[in-house]
């Protein structure tokens, strides 16, 4: 039977240079944000910001400086992405690229692949989204049906992707497809492609409206869409241990448990104005929480810096951070009963109201609740 133990790990000196870096950054750039936009975090979409990020040299940060990337360590990268999601910054727009798209093609891309597209990347000028769901899949990815049928010159792809974050603003999805239907076990006869959405005919993106109102997610319907052949990722079949690769970086960072930290400082700014003892005790047992996971998840990172494989201890991280940010609004609203206000009641109610509405869907994003209890299951042995 195999186990994991989260290690204890300390985030090293040449941190905090970079935590300062990222905060003087923050200030001069998101001085008047309102307290309502900063709760959607890693949500919020901003081609502008996002640039910024990239010429100030925080996109790429542990890519090799030969394509583009500054050859910082992984503490130093955790360091600037908790510092975005704390302050509640736009990063949408860049964070599927630089999270994993990025290291996806500098591990498995061709180096034509890897010059043109990853330098990009870290200027924050190439934006990203993830072809993986399909309907009638779920979390299943083994099951999916959207098919590249070889022709002269590449592939021709017809079917269907759902949940697809961002594909109707970004340029590229990286998705994956069946290229041998016929293969003997479901997981083989898989590959992933890189797909040009803004240049590629045969392809229809159609928002997906979510309870808050906003078009995150997207169908995208492909009718013999042609992708060359010089967009193969990796190796033809390939596809499955390469999204398991991918997956390990989308599972573990600590957008896993600061979804919803705007609420949890706009709960702390009113608690602090009327201290009540279920105000604190709300306070110190979020808090508390919020230490664990933030422990687990540095582990996680030493764990990336060594280049050991931390699959699935950052599947536990997922799993317990969704549990987390999934239980502050109701945490919140008991502590101070105040009603959420999409559109009034000061900052706390409009923060409370839009994690509310966007908290069911934390557990969907990188893999269901079942599916990524399944994972951990199998990883200790149990299945």
């Amino acid at each position: 039977m195999h186990s994991f133990r989260f290690e204890p790990a300390d985030l090293p000196p040449e941190t905090a240079a970079m935590r300062q870096e990222v905060r003087e950054f923050l200030d001069q750039n998101l001085a008047d944000y309102p307290a309502a936009r900063r709760a959607r975090s890693w949500a919020g979409y901003d081609e502008e910001f996002s640039a910024k990020v990239g010429q100030a040299g925080f996109l790429g940060l542990t890519y090799p400086e030969a394509y583009g990337g500054h050859g910082r360590t992984a503490f130093e990268r955790y360091v600037m992405l908790e510092e975005m999601l704390a302050a509640g910054a736009p990063v949408s727009a860049h964070w599927i690229a630089d999270r994993q798209s990025g290291p996806l093609i500098l591990e498995f891309g061709t180096e034509e692949m890897k010059q043109r597209i990853v330098p990009a990347i870290a200027r924050g000028e190439a934006f990203f989204c993830i072809g993986m769901s399909e309907p009638n899949s779920g979390s299943d990815l083994a099951s999916i049906r959207t098919k590249a049928t070889k022709v002269d010159g590449g592939w021709l792809i017809n079917g269907t992707k759902v949940w697809t974050s961002g594909a109707h603003l970004v340029h590229y999805m990286i998705a994956l497809v069946r290229t041998n239907p016929e293969a003997e076990k479901k997981h083989d006869g898989m590959s992933q492609l890189l797909i040009d959405l803004r240049a590629t005919d045969g392809i229809s993106i159609r928002p997906i409206k979510n309870m808050a109102g906003e078009e995150h997610f997207n169908e995208c319907v492909f009718q013999d869409a042609f992708v060359p052949e010089a967009n193969l990722i990796g190796r033809e079949g390939g596809g499955w241990g390469q999204v398991m690769a991918e997956l390990a970086f989308e599972r573990s960072g600590p957008e896993r448990y600061m979804s919803s930290y705007q609420l949890i400082h706009e709960l702390l700014n009113e608690v602090s104005k009327d201290i009540t003892p279920s105000g604190a005790a709300a306070v110190g047992r979020l808090v508390a929480h919020l230490a664990t996971l933030r422990s687990m998840s540095i582990s996680v990172a030493a764990k990336l810096q060594a280049g050991e494989d931390p699959a699935l201890d950052g599947s536990v991280v997922k799993e317990l951070g969704t549990l987390f940010e999934q239980s502050i609004p109701a945490i919140a609203h008991r502590a101070l009963e105040v009603e959420p206000s999409p559109e009034g009641g000061g900052d706390f109610g409009q923060v409370l109201a839009y994690v509310t509405q966007a908290a069911p869907s934390f557990s969907l994003r990188g893999g269901t609740r079942e599916i990524i209890r399944g994972i951990i299951a199998r990883g200790l042995g149990l299945r």
